[in-house]
């Protein structure tokens, strides 16, 4: 079966990753596409879970085995990326796909598969309101906070290219409309 495919992109901070976790424990038929990525593992994450940890060498064979759906070299030797076997892994359950990733990826993806996507693009309130959240996760340095706001500086002009955009200024909100765009997409 070729499922569809829903997409969540946002700047750091916005409140995608917590909107995909709210949509897959509501719609059953929704499976988390497990993207891969050259960083090193955070305290908090397990591989094969949250992502496909792979060292930057091995993410190049990859690429040039052309085992990748999209990819991105979102910093230098910073890589991020969708393996065609995931894809195939979650369609032949049956089940549809979520993916929580960044701007550019997002729109690759969408880009590939047409109306079988939706691109869904998570606003933030504000660059500031980012800036806050990125302080609390604990997890950045000051200079990484800056080179991530940087971008979502870039990333906000980008929202206007993706099928909807939800405004994630309360939660509640968010989840609510989030699902009814995703429903309504898979019936």
């Amino acid at each position: 079966m070729k499922g569809k495919l829903i997409i969540f992109s946002a700047p750091s901070g916005a409140g995608k990753t917590t909107i995909v976790h709210h949509l897959l424990n509501k719609i059953p038929k929704l499976e988390f596409s497990v993207s891969a990525c050259s960083r090193l593992m955070r305290k908090d994450e397990t591989h094969g879970v949250d992502y496909y940890f792979i060292s930057v060498d091995d993410f190049k064979k990859k690429i040039e085995n052309e085992e990748f759906v999209e990819w991105e070299e979102v910093y230098k030797d910073n890589f991020y990326g969708t393996l065609k076997t995931e894809i195939e892994r979650i369609w032949k359950k049956g089940h549809h796909i979520i993916f929580d990733m960044d701007v550019v990826g997002g729109l690759n993806l969408k880009k590939q598969y047409g109306d079988q996507a939706l691109a869904i693009f998570v606003m933030p309130p504000s660059i500031q309101h980012l800036e806050e959240r990125l302080k609390m996760r604990e997890t950045e340095t000051t200079e990484t906070i800056a080179r991530r706001i940087g971008k979502a500086e870039v990333e906000l002009q980008t929202a206007d290219q993706f099928d909807k955009i939800i405004l994630n200024d309360s939660l509640e909100h968010a989840f609510a409309e989030a699902e009814k765009i995703v429903s309504e997409f898979l019936q």
